[in-house]
């Protein structure tokens, strides 16, 4: 028996884009201008799951006296510059359009101010029904996941989390929430997905929409 599924919750980097690329050398230029060494892989891992705040934080663990003048530094450095790095998740649109009609669609992300510019860039903010971002709640607190769930009045068990990292993983743990692991076997999902199309199979078969 198919269940019934109200509601659909996306991260942003690494799910709707692959983004590595456009962190690396947003946050290589901020190390640049403040004369720090490039970003280690370690240091590219964290800031491609973390909000700026806690990226700046996390990069300057070792630099404090820097701290100060990198977040100035971020302020006047705007993400759409680095759009150009950004690629966009093949077969994303025509899976949001599809399902636009048929379930509730929200973005849970770390990102900030870039957040819109970037939907809009790619024309996909008109697909998000509710878009909630690190400026309003960062995802290491659970209200950010649950918070949509009490928006749209909807319970976990009529939701599902499409997410790609571990930080995504202790916020579906943290709100009883099923997550839906993007192309990231490593994390305890109920589905591992190759590609969007792969996602609506997975809807189609055992969700009624």
């Amino acid at each position: 028996m198919k269940k019934p599924l109200r509601l659909l919750v996306f991260d942003c980097d690494g799910v709707l884009f692959d983004s590595r690329l456009a962190n690396k050398e947003y946050y290589n230029s901020i190390l640049k201008a403040t004369g720090r060494s490039p970003l280690t892989e370690e240091e590219l891992e964290y800031v491609h799951m973390h909000s700026l705040p806690e990226c700046i934080e996390f990069l300057f663990r070792r630099h404090p006296d820097l701290k100060d003048l990198a977040f100035e530094i971020a302020k006047k450095t705007p993400y759409s510059d680095f759009f150009v790095y950004m690629q966009m998740e093949p077969g994303l649109p025509e899976f949001l359009e599809w399902a636009y009609s048929r379930v509730k669609i929200a973005l849970c992300t770390n990102r900030t101010t870039s957040t819109l510019p970037l939907l809009r860039h790619f024309d996909l903010e008109k697909y998000f029904h509710l878009i909630r971002t690190a400026l309003e709640i960062p995802k290491n607190d659970p209200r950010a996941l649950s918070s949509i769930l009490e928006h749209f009045r909807c319970s976990p068990s009529n939701t599902l989390y499409v997410g790609d990292s571990a930080v995504d993983e202790r916020l579906c743990l943290a709100c009883s929430v099923p997550l839906v692991s993007y192309k990231n076997p490593a994390l305890k999902a109920i589905k591992v997905l190759k590609n969007y199309e792969d996602l609506k199979i997975f809807l189609q078969e055992n969700f009624s929409l």
